[in-house]
């Protein structure tokens, strides 16, 4: 009886040393979130694109425009001639509109008469006059003997005083013409268009 007893507890023993010499019980595992903060997981905001507005060339001023006068040609009831602005300037610029123009003499040159009339004859576009690139309207100029007596004393003209659109300040362009002291009114004038006109 005693060595059966023997052999019970010594099965029993081995059985709590193997339980004890097993590896302890896994703890559960703990999660931790991280939140990202969400400005570093993207890349730079590109910078924005320049709206078309933007890009559009500043206004020509008039200390970077110079003027002058093409080859007059006769048409049916007097003469017309082609005036080229200039950019003088390094950048580009922009022009639109019509010019003010009015026939001029003496010394200073004072103006004769009447400015020109704007002539709708081509489109009023912005026109963009590149560094030494030209920009042009039509001026025409009526016979003065075709005026009554009473709105027209022909008076010889030596110039033209060229106001450029948006401007105050005149461009001085040597042409000779007849010029009206009065209210009668010979000229018309085309609005801004790109290139010399030639």
């Amino acid at each position: 009886m005693r060595p059966i007893l023997i052999a019970t507890l010594a099965a029993l023993g081995a059985v709590t040393c193997a339980c004890s010499s097993s590896s302890p019980t896994a703890q559960p595992t703990r999660t931790v979130t991280i939140t990202a903060n969400a400005a570093a997981g993207r890349s730079a905001t590109p910078a924005p694109t320049p709206s078309p507005t933007s890009l559009i060339a500043a206004r020509c001023q008039l200390k970077h425009l110079s003027a002058s006068a093409g080859a007059p040609q006769g048409y049916r009831n007097g003469l017309q001639l082609v005036i080229v602005l200039s950019n003088t300037g390094t950048a580009a610029c922009t022009l639109s509109g019509y010019p003010t123009v009015t026939q001029a003499g003496g010394t200073p040159a004072a103006e004769i008469g009447q400015p020109a009339i704007r002539n709708p004859a081509t489109p009023h576009t912005v026109v963009t006059v590149p560094p030494n690139g030209d920009a042009s309207v039509m001026l025409q100029i009526a016979n003065s003997a075709g005026n009554l007596l009473g709105t027209c004393k022909p008076v010889k003209a030596t110039s033209l005083l060229v106001v450029p659109p948006h401007e105050t300040g005149a461009l001085h362009v040597a042409f000779g013409s007849t010029a009206c002291k009065g209210t009668a009114k010979l000229m018309t004038v085309t609005a801004v268009q790109q290139g010399s006109g030639g």
